[in-house]
Order: structure tokens, then sequence, then C-alpha cells
């Protein structure tokens, strides 16, 4: 068949007018220069290794290209990428290099800043830490925050081994006691202050707060001072004679509590004659605790 130069013409010129706007669109294309900033990418980190501290998570790149590509390019599509691979304990330098930064076809990447990294480098290490719930706010009027439990107690975290050891405890969100006047439970997400550090797995824990009646005061009057351990053959005196003990306790525990349930004394352990100003004290008790005595020190003649 003969080759009819004029065949599909239509086509033909066509192709051609498209070729030539794209060509000019091309041409008449700025190459341009742009400075971004771009996410780090650690890659290859060894296994055994821990990377101290808050290392940057970004860096500046100058970039390339027909202003029309850069115009379009979106958060994410240019990396910068350092490979640990070989990385050793210790403090290091790593070179964060141009053709190591991906970037999308027709974007030349022309500098990086930095151009180099220094990064601290430690052991991994891991241990038990104790949960310590973070309590917020104040109980009812009348009542006080108790003991606490927390179900599971402890939990296992990981990072550079000198942060794991300074880490003390674990905490938790904040369990609400706002208003409360009986036991309040709560689960919670349990996490470590030190951003260095983290929980081998994510884990919650059960905490369960007591809420008690708060301590009141009470003063009991003239309570005897009585003493002890003076040595055969010896006579004591003692100037006053009574104090005036204030206790704490639960209302309940202090309702019937009377001045002859108060032990105090002073020890005349090992003394001889003479005249002693001594410290008057009180028996301990499981239902009340002592806050104050009036007086505290009374004057005693021993003959």
């Amino acid at each position: 068949m003969r080759y009819n130069p004029f065949r599909q013409l239509g086509l033909k010129l066509l192709a051609v007018l498209i070729a030539s706007v794209l060509w000019f669109t091309v041409a008449g294309e700025h190459i341009v220069e742009r400075s971004v900033r771009v996410p780090l990418e650690f890659r290859n980190l060894p296994q055994e290794l821990e990377i101290v501290g808050n290392a940057p998570d970004s860096v500046d790149v100058r970039v390339r290209g027909a202003s029309a590509i850069l115009s379009r390019v979106q958060g994410g599509e240019i990396v910068a990428v350092i490979d640990l691979a070989i990385a050793r304990a210790g403090s290091r330098l790593f070179p964060i290099r141009a053709d190591e930064v991906r970037a999308p076809f027709g974007i030349e990447v022309a500098q990086v800043t930095p151009s180099t990294l220094a990064l601290e480098l430690e052991k991994s290490a891991r241990r038990k830490v104790p949960i310590v719930p973070a309590i917020d706010g104040d109980p009812a009027p009348g009542f006080v925050v108790g003991r606490w439990i927390a179900e599971p107690p402890s939990v296992e975290i990981i990072g550079p081994d000198s942060r794991v050891r300074q880490v003390a405890e674990a905490t938790t969100e904040l369990v609400s006691v706002k208003d409360a006047n009986s036991r309040v439970r709560d689960n919670v997400t349990v996490g470590v202050a030190d951003s260095s550090v983290r929980l081998v797995e994510a884990q919650s824990t059960n905490v369960t707060v007591e809420i008690w009646p708060a301590p009141v005061e009470r003063q009991l009057q003239d309570v005897p001072v009585r003493y002890r351990n003076l040595s055969q053959g010896l006579r004591a005196n003692l100037s006053p004679q009574f104090s005036h003990v204030t206790v704490r306790g639960s209302k309940d525990n202090l309702a019937g509590l009377r001045g002859d349930n108060i032990q105090a004394f002073v020890d005349l352990a090992g003394l001889g004659s003479g005249r002693y100003n001594l410290r008057v004290q009180v028996d301990p008790a499981d239902r009340f605790g002592v806050v104050s005595i009036d007086p505290a020190v009374v004057s005693v003649v021993i003959r």
C-alpha cells in the first residue's frame, strides 16, 4: 500500500500540538531552590541500643526543581534518613547525606542542614517499678484520702540504662476523688514521666482509693503524770502533776476516751537524788495519736 502522508491528518496535527504545548510549558518553567523542613528518620538502630534524650525529629533541606513541581510537594514526601546500622554505644556523630534524602522524581536535594547530627547512644535496659497512681481533687468535707491499691502493682519499663535506673516509679492518669465520701475505683492507663523511657507493653491498672472520715482532735484535761523506774530507796515529787493532752483519731474512737485512759509518765531510770526537768511521755495507742502535751516538761525532785 502506498504511504499517504495526509492519512489521519487531523490526529497527527493534534499530536504535534500537544507535544508543542508540553515542550513550551516545560521549557518555560523556572528552576528554583527552596528550603523546607522535613522529617528525620532513624533506620536500622541495633536492638540492644537506645537513643538518650530527645533526638531531633526534623532537619532543613534545600531542594531544587521546577517551580510547578515544588509547589505540589506534600508534607512527608521528602524525608531525611540516618542509617544507624553500625552505631555503637557512646557519643557519636552521624552524617546526613543529600543522596540519602528521599524526594519525589524531578526534585534534587542540594543541601541538608545540619550536615551531621550528634547522638548519645546507650545499652538498652529493663526493670520493674511500682505503680503510684496520680490522685486528683479533694474528698467531700469531713473526709480524707486513705490508703490506695493498684492492681497490678508494678510495670516493666525499658530504655537507656542510665535513664531506667533513675526512674523510681510509674504513674497513671488522674484518679479523681473530688467530693467522694466512699471508696473510689477506676481503671487508668499507666505511663512514665521520662520520655526516654517507655513501657515494655502498654498497660492499665485498677486503682482503689479508700476515703476515710477525717480525724478529729480532742483535748483531755488534767491527765495525771506518773513516774516510772525510780531507783529503790528514793522518793520523787512531780510539779505539776497533771498535763493537758491533745489527741487525734476518728470521731468514734475518741467519743468515750477519758483522761485515765491516757498513760502519761516521766522516766526516772538511772537518776539519783536531785532536781530534773523531764519530758512527759505517753504510751502509744492504736485508737488515737498524741498531738501535743501541755506542759510537755515537768520538774522532778528526787530524794
